[in-house]
């Protein structure tokens, strides 16, 4: 059931990303003056734990569908892929610490070309 292994081993990834940015949250805290870690890697640790947990759910949920083999897949593969953009987002942002809102519109000087052409 390649659903079942896919929710499975995605479940084992997010929760050893969530391990591993459980470590650098602690990095952060002792380093920082206030005692705290920045927020999108806080965000991005507690995010992957819950994820992991979601993906053991998603497990559970396919070993007792009744649906054809493909769409338990695509399901699983996009749950998967929307859990993993949103992890990498957060770890992205908390890693070169460079926003506290990642859906502000960053300063015309911090801007991309790309940002640029967009008009708004």
């Amino acid at each position: 059931m390649p659903a079942a292994g896919l929710a499975i081993i995605a479940t084992g990834a997010f929760f050893l990303f969530g391990l591993i940015t459980g470590v650098i949250k602690y990095q952060q805290i002792m380093a920082s003056p206030r005692g705290r870690a920045h927020i999108y890697i806080d965000t991005c640790h507690r995010a992957s734990l819950m994820y992991a947990f979601a993906c053991l759910l998603i497990y559970q949920f396919v070993l007792i569908s009744q649906l054809s083999d493909w769409l338990e897949l695509l399901a699983v593969v996009l749950l998967v892929v929307y859990f993993a953009t949103a992890v990498i987002s957060y770890f992205v942002h908390g890693i070169r610490q460079d926003t506290n809102n990642q859906l502000k519109l960053p300063e015309p000087e911090q801007q991309t070309q790309v940002q640029k052409m967009i008009p708004l």
